[in-house]
């Protein structure tokens, strides 16, 4: 018989950056979210004025204030495995440079996204807290925390919500709080991987000529995506830059064996002004003439800052918004029709290095700039 886990307790009172720092310390690789989920469900049950629901490890906490206005705060309990290199910081349990609470927090997720993550319930607790004298919002907030964003799409509790419970993804705008240094980031790029392949004629290495080699015959694949010139495309106001690349080459059988098969595995990056269809067929007119086949793609979004409510927020952060080059998941709720922008602490380019942190005063910044905006 199993014996019964008591859930981590959390207290989203606290401030935020000790709130970080708590849940970086509930482990939670992608596959193993239910400790942090239940944490985080535990701690805003004691929130009355959210209703709650839950699908699997994705939590979704509402409020019915009546408000004219409805602004989702989207993002992921997991994280990608932990650093096994020696000595690596940004690991689990978490730990401090400097005085905890005013210098910089080192450990898994710190960067993506504990820290928005942690910005998340702190503005649950002091916006929808037992205090009376606490400032209500002046729009209804949905607070989404999901589970498996960091491993394939087909897994992703965000896009389980969107299938089994598109009513509680409803909104006029969203922000998913992944790590942006604190500005606001507009949309995203769209992905697509695609296999271009030679087929060729096997035969013994000693008497190539009796072959065809597949991997030669692949050379002009990998001359034009070197030579290829990626755009950048204005979408909206933000500048977006593509992306074409080889990421990966397989072929032959073995060392003395002309090679009768080579595939080049391809990533495009593609603007949010372009569909995935019209992404495919740029690619397949660069490479006419090789057998080319679509593996995945996920659209872009567009940027969303045309919305009122993503101007005032913009006006309250302060700072010129930037275009999302990777892709996030933005993405899913512009496709159900929530415009979106990406805004958090941290710099996005620690996320999952050995050595991930962020700095507590990032952290509170941003809560700062959520909690002026939703009770303006």
């Amino acid at each position: 018989m199993l014996a019964r886990v008591t859930p981590a307790t959390l207290d989203i009172s606290q401030d935020v950056s000790f709130l970080t720092a708590a849940l970086i310390d509930i482990e939670s690789v992608s596959g193993n979210e239910r400790g942090i989920a239940d944490a985080v469900e535990s701690a805003l049950k004691a929130l009355p004025a959210l209703r709650m629901s839950r699908d699997g490890d994705a939590i979704v906490a509402r409020s019915e204030l009546g408000r004219g206005e409805r602004v989702i705060l989207a993002g992921h309990l997991d994280t990608v495995p932990l650093p096994t290199a020696d000595g690596a910081r940004g690991t689990v349990p978490s730990s401090w440079d400097g005085e905890p609470g005013a210098g910089i927090l080192w450990g898994r997720g710190a960067t993506d996204m504990k820290g928005g993550v942690a910005v998340q319930l702190a503005l649950a607790a002091a916006l929808f807290g037992a205090d009376d004298g606490a400032p209500r919002p002046s729009r209804d907030v949905t607070f989404v925390f999901y589970d498996h964003e960091e491993v394939e799409a087909t897994k992703s509790g965000l896009g389980r919500l969107a299938r089994a419970m598109p009513e509680l993804l409803r909104g006029d705008f969203a922000i998913l709080l992944e790590p942006t240094a604190g500005t606001v980031e507009g949309g995203c790029n769209g992905t697509m991987r695609l296999e271009a392949s030679t087929v060729g004629e096997a035969a013994h290495s000693a008497r190539a000529w009796m072959g065809r080699n597949a991997i030669h015959a692949a050379a002009p694949i990998l001359a034009r995506l070197a030579e290829y010139e990626p755009a950048t495309v204005n979408v909206d106001g933000l500048d977006y830059r593509e992306s074409l690349n080889a990421v990966r080459i397989t072929g032959g059988t073995a060392g003395n064996v002309i090679p009768d098969r080579c595939t080049v595995e391809i990533n495009y990056r593609f603007a949010p002004d372009k569909t995935p269809d019209d992404a495919e067929a740029h690619v397949r007119k660069l490479l006419e003439g090789f057998d080319v086949v679509r593996t995945d793609g996920a659209a872009g979004a567009r940027p969303g800052l045309t919305h009122p409510a993503a101007a005032a927020f913009v006006a309250v952060v302060g700072r010129e918004p930037k275009p999302k080059y990777g892709w996030t998941d933005v993405a899913r709720f512009s496709e159900l029709g929530v415009p979106a922008v990406n805004f958090g602490p941290g710099d996005a380019l620690l996320a999952h290095k050995d050595d991930e942190r962020v700095s507590a005063e990032d952290v509170r910044e941003c809560f700062r700039a959520l909690r002026d905006w939703l009770t303006a």
